[in-house]
């Protein structure tokens, strides 16, 4: 009977959806545990549910927090968290490769599958390696230039420096994984009046979210565009790349002029506050999660904006969560299609095929059963104590989905049932439904073909 139940479960265990799930919920547990131990936490009072919240928030990169980071755990306990962050943020699946790569191993063709889904747009063949190291490469670099320029401008506000220098390190890799963590109590209120530092982490946050292939085939573009002997047609972009840029620049200015009229809080007193608060919260709301306005005083309008950028999300291939703009793009030429009687849907003058309109479909029809779930579960379990409304109870869902990390003062306040539906969420909204889905439902391949039939709509 075991050898049975072994023999059918076999070839889930060899899809690379099942690798990703089983990896990064394999980091979550190392994590959970690593934060439990005594020299992790200041006063010993961060218990099994909490510190699961916490490993499930940092390795989804998400940012969601039960209890204060800057309080809650020791500088050991901040480093377990900076480094799940960091796993999380470039995939667990990416770190495997690069263990298999120091040891001179090769990948398994179900790995490099997995990656080729996560990380390229192409076949990748015998330029796998040299991608991968690429991605890594790109990544160190912008993180340190982030950690230099966030050093200098906490020297500048007189930090002491190994303060200064350890803040500059944790928060340039969770700008860059849009984690949304910090070691102050306030996140990045305090901070706000720095030019330099929310210059730093908007920039992060953004190249954190275009995706790894974005930024590779940027960096080509670059050098292509200097060099003069590029060969002929290596300076155009892909259309994936476009459409990622084009997405990522019209919502930011639509989240930010959004949030200029419907507006912040009362504590933006000036013009000049008020723009670099809403560019700011515009740009952190679909990936990152830091917040340089208090979230729980905005109007309700600002909190549905931002519910509908933490539900869109980054892009594929990069750390933010979602439903990916590029999804968005997909979702908003077919209904430009099908609204002109089209038979094809169009982006940038390239078709788009039937098999990615199908994924695209599914995954957003998944992602809103999904948090509609979730949604009427919070609203049956946290609504019943005064102050909690149905807007915090939405907010924080989405919120957890999107790996955001937003929130307008619910998280802390969760039941137990609460805070496990959100770390569920969490890692739902990292993998992604789809991902999921693929990986624990079966293929069914039917060749019965049945008659048509006729419904009425409308």
């Amino acid at each position: 009977m075991a050898s049975e139940l072994f023999r059918r479960l076999r070839p889930y265990g060899q899809m690379p959806q099942t690798l990703l799930i089983g990896g990064f919920a394999a980091v979550i547990l190392v994590g959970t545990l690593l934060l439990l131990l005594p020299w992790s936490q200041t006063k010993g009072e961060v218990g099994l549910v909490d510190a699961l919240f916490t490993a499930t928030s940092a390795v989804c990169v998400t940012g969601l927090i039960v209890v204060d980071t800057a309080t809650a755990y020791t500088t050991f306990g901040q480093v377990v968290i900076v480094a799940l962050i960091q796993i999380g943020g470039l995939g667990i699946m990416t770190f495997a490769a690069l263990a298999y790569l120091m040891l001179g191993r090769r990948l398994s063709l179900a790995s490099q599958a997995a990656l080729h889904d996560a990380f390229f747009q192409r076949d990748l063949g015998i330029e796998f390696k040299k991608k991968f190291l690429q991605i890594l490469l790109i990544t160190a670099g912008i993180e340190l230039a982030g950690i230099l320029l966030i050093f200098l401008a906490l020297l500048w506000r007189q930090t002491p420096v190994m303060d200064a220098l350890f803040s500059a390190f944790f928060h340039s890799i969770s700008a860059f994984c849009n984690a949304g963590f910090s070691t102050y109590k306030d996140n990045l209120v305090g901070l706000r009046n720095s030019p330099v530092i929310m210059a730093t982490v908007m920039s992060l946050i953004v190249l954190g979210g275009l995706g790894h292939m974005v930024l590779t085939e940027l960096l080509h573009y670059s050098k292509s565009r200097l060099s003069r002997t590029a060969p002929a047609g290596s300076g155009s972009l892909s259309t994936h790349t476009r459409v990622v840029l084009r997405m990522t620049i019209a919502l930011i200015i639509i989240g930010s002029v959004g949030l200029l009229i419907l507006g912040l809080t009362s504590s933006e007193s000036t013009w000049s506050m008020k723009i670099s608060s809403a560019l700011f919260q515009s740009i952190s709301s679909r990936t990152a999660g830091f917040n340089s306005v208090d979230i729980g005083l905005m109007p309700l309008g600002s909190l549905l904006l931002l519910v509908l950028l933490m539900f869109i999300g980054g892009s594929p291939g990069s750390c933010a969560g979602g439903v990916k703009t590029t999804a968005l793009a997909i979702s908003m030429a077919e209904f430009k299609a099908k609204l002109k009687g089209e038979d094809q849907v169009v982006i940038m003058d390239r078709r788009v095929s039937k098999p990615i309109l199908d994924r695209t479909m599914v995954l957003i029809r998944m992602s809103i059963l999904w948090n509609l779930l979730g949604l009427l579960l919070l609203l049956y379990t946290e609504t019943g104590r005064p102050g909690v409304g149905f807007h915090d109870v939405l907010f924080e869902q989405i919120s957890a989905f999107g790996t955001v990390g937003l929130s307008t003062g619910l998280t802390d306040k969760l039941t137990v049932i609460g805070r496990l539906w959100i770390t569920a969420t969490m890692f739902v909204g990292r993998l992604g439904p789809l991902t999921l889905a693929i990986g624990v439902l079966p293929a069914i391949h039917s060749r019965v073909k049945y008659p048509e039939g006729r419904i009425m709509i409308g």
